[in-house]
């Protein structure tokens, strides 16, 4: 009798299990399908079409001709700042040079204005030192070089170097009265003061 229960029993839970099974089946299933439906949309997302590849392509084109063009820019800038520098580097060398030229050369044209105007009996040998002072004047007019402007003018500091003064009834107040030095100028630099007299400072 006992044999007989424990077959009933063991065919019971048997059939039990049997009729589980299928009910885990659906259950895993459903399960599975429910996964499926949470993962994110874009997982799923269709791939991007001929247009729109051939968009982001010109997009990324239009970005690196961009980049291309301010890189240009940038040393089409700079080439100029350097070409403006050089420039000026250049100019002022020429310059410094010259007005140190001239400069020495200012004392031998003073010496030759004074022998010019001084009295001599030998009038020919007077007329060589004109004309080699008239020369000299034209050399420093074909390199820019200007004399400057003093009798009669207003004293002017930045062109004038006052080293007497005196009064003089027919010149108004801090007027240049007489040039002991003549002075120069290469354009708008002064390279020699005036040495004047200044009347009624």
């Amino acid at each position: 009798m006992a044999e007989e229960k424990e077959k009933q029993t063991d065919s019971t839970e048997q059939e039990a299990a049997e009729q589980e099974a299928p009910v885990a089946e659906e259950a895993a299933a459903e399960t599975a399908d429910a996964d499926s439906a949470d993962k994110p949309a874009e997982e799923a997302a269709p791939e991007p079409t001929a247009e729109e590849k051939l968009a982001a392509e010109v997009e990324s084109l239009k970005k690196e001709l961009a980049d291309e063009k301010e890189k240009y820019l940038r040393l089409d800038a700079e080439y100029y700042n350097y070409r403006t520098r050089s420039l000026k580097e250049k100019q002022d060398a020429y310059d410094n040079a010259l007005i140190k030229t001239v400069t020495e050369v200012l004392g031998v044209i003073d010496n030759f204005e004074r022998a010019a105007s001084a009295e001599c009996s030998d009038e020919n040998f007077k007329k060589g030192v004109e004309m080699i002072f008239k020369q000299y004047l034209t050399i420093l007019e074909k390199l820019g070089v200007s004399e400057i402007n003093a009798v009669g003018q207003p004293f002017d500091p930045n062109l004038h170097n006052a080293v007497s003064s005196c009064e003089d009834e027919n010149l108004g107040e801090n007027t240049v009265a007489a040039v002991l030095q003549k002075g120069y100028t290469l354009g708008k630099k002064v390279i020699r003061h005036a040495m004047v007299t200044v009347a009624n400072p």
